[in-house]
């Protein structure tokens, strides 16, 4: 993966480091300032890639090259990067679990050029994935028992954004994906009907549904609203009758009033004795659809969601934030008005009973009773620790997911107002704060 994913400025800064022997290690925390306004919690996702990214972190020959003819980074500088890879440790939040503001989602320990030239890619890579695993979650919220199917890869932003909006929905309970090669990639479920198109190529939607049932006849799901929906239903009740399909079946709604559609189709469905059929909804669908829809009690045991949650539509980016938070032994941080930072590296101390506040504290602190540290080691000397599959590492998160689900208090998993747990500063990193910050103030005033 080239060294060049990254911005500008962190080549610089790392090149000036290098130039003036920086070689220390330094200490980053990546952490949202605040949450969306919609948001009760974040879902962290976007560990395994980051921790990909800086394994395979490297400039070779052709990078080299470029910022040789760029300018600014004279020979020696280019040798410094031409083996410069990185050597850190990190410390993050398990994919899966959830968080608050200000809590660190990931803290990185190494020489300061390398912390420093990884800067960009990490917080893309945890920011994305954390943004769509956090708004996938307020889906499967809204969804109680029905079933969840990743429509996003049409209109999310690339391709390496589709399968990632494949992997976090996967992380927050959705149950497959129609992205074929991000099921492949991480072992997840590929699901996949049929478009309008392939109706309308047909002389008629019996026709239509015969082929497909034909060619697929395991689990096959009619799109019945190319004309109309009751008439849609009613060919595939034909169909299945006619060729004798016993297995397992279903038909999407893709448009009008998503309830008094599936209220009709249930009826029509029930009455020629096809109780197993499945109704699949889809269609501009985000939580608040889906809430109204479970709430007028519509009969639907599927939903397939699309743009709105490829896009994390009504809050699509987070605050996020890669600080530094020490250089060697001396704890720094920011005293800028609305960006203010926590100096040291950090930890979460969590009361497993959701009754009590987060604290974040220095991560020497002894743990708090009744408490458990939320951050553990993943990567030690620039090596992964975990080094699970890529679809055993989506599994084991999808059940922290489903325990913190347990956990969250109601007030947090609100889908209107919601409540985010209050997080609280432990008294030894509050006095280390406000020692910090009146020598910053102090020096800053010579």
């Amino acid at each position: 993966m080239s060294g060049l994913r990254t911005d500008l400025y962190e080549l610089r800064m790392a090149a000036s480091y290098l130039r003036h022997g920086m070689t220390g290690p330094a200490t980053f925390s990546l952490f949202s300032r605040r949450l969306p306004s919609r948001r009760g919690f974040l879902v962290a996702a976007g560990l395994a890639e980051a921790l990909t990214f800086l394994e395979d972190f490297s400039l070779d020959a052709a990078d080299l090259d470029y910022l040789r003819r760029v300018g600014g980074f004279d020979r020696s500088t280019l040798a410094a990067l031409s083996t410069l890879r990185f050597t850190g440790d990190v410390w993050a939040v398990p994919e899966g679990r959830v968080v608050f503001a200000d809590e660190p989602l990931l803290e990185v320990t190494a020489p300061i050029a390398e912390a420093q030239l990884v800067e960009t890619g990490v917080l893309n890579l945890i920011t994305f994935q954390t943004t769509i695993a956090s708004k996938a979650a307020r889906c499967r919220i809204a969804a109680g028992d029905a079933q969840l199917i990743d429509f996003a890869f049409r209109r999310t932003h690339g391709f390496e954004a589709g399968a990632g909006v494949a992997r976090a929905s996967a992380i927050a309970g959705f149950a497959a994906t129609s992205d074929v090669e991000a099921a492949v990639r991480y072992g997840l479920t590929p699901s996949g009907t049929m478009a309008h198109s392939y109706v309308e190529a047909f002389p008629d939607e019996r026709s239509a549904f015969r082929a497909f049932a034909t060619d697929f006849p395991v689990d096959p799901i009619f799109l019945v609203d190319t004309y109309d929906t009751p008439d849609g239903v009613r060919a595939a009740v034909d169909v299945v009758e006619e060729l004798g399909l016993t297995g397992p079946f279903g038909v999407r709604l893709d448009s009008g009033d998503l309830a008094a559609l599936a209220r009709q189709t249930r009826a029509i469905l029930d009455e020629a004795g096809l109780g197993r059929a499945r109704i699949v909804a889809s269609g501009s669908l985000d939580e608040d659809v889906i809430a109204g829809l479970v709430a007028a009690g519509a009969p639907i045991d599927g939903y397939g969601v699309g743009t709105k949650m490829g896009v994390s539509y009504d809050a699509p980016s987070l605050d996020s934030a890669y600080k530094l938070v020490s250089i060697g032994d001396r704890p720094v941080l920011k005293l800028s008005p609305g960006k203010a930072t926590l100096p040291g590296p950090k930890q979460v101390f969590r009361d497993a009973t959701g009754v009590a506040c987060d604290v974040i504290g220095l991560r020497d602190e002894p743990v708090p009773a009744d408490r458990e540290p939320l951050l553990v080691p993943v990567m030690c000397d620039g090596r992964r620790l975990d080094t699970c599959a890529p679809a055993d590492l989506v599994r084991a998160a999808r059940r922290r997911f489903e325990a913190e689900l347990t956990w969250l208090p109601g007030s947090a998993r609100r889908l209107a107002q919601p409540q985010p747990l209050t997080v609280l500063v432990s008294p030894a990193l509050a006095a280390l704060r406000d020692r910090v910050a009146a020598e910053a103030r102090q020096d800053g005033g010579r």
